[in-house]
């Protein structure tokens, strides 16, 4: 009896520390898919490769210029600053929070 009991909670622990790692996998596959979509353009958006447009920062090297964190509400709000080309982007708050996590990625 209690060696069942021992295997269901084992069970229960590692299902529920698993949770957050498949949601932060899910964010950041969200937020690759985003920057696929808007950003690959001018910006590489992999961990190698050269950016098409030679003023866009690979986003693998963002980390380096500053604290990727610090994108998010200019990314919701509408970004409008970069390199001198850029257009101007908006995205919902979930859309920001994946792209960052899809960036803090890019950083390991």
């Amino acid at each position: 009896m209690r060696a069942r009991f021992l295997l269901a909670t084992g069970t229960v622990v590692l299902l529920s520390l698993s949770t957050p790692v498949r949601a932060w996998d899910r964010q950041v596959e969200q937020g690759r898919t985003l920057a696929r979509a808007h950003c690959a353009r001018c910006h590489a958006v992999g961990r190698s490769g050269t950016s098409p447009l030679a003023a866009a920062p690979p986003f693998r090297d963002l980390h380096a210029r500053y604290p990727v964190e610090d994108l998010a509400e200019s990314l919701a709000e509408g970004i409008r600053t970069g390199h001198p080309s850029m257009p101007e982007f908006r995205f919902d708050p979930d859309q920001a929070q994946s792209l960052i996590a899809y960036l803090k990625s890019l950083e390991r």
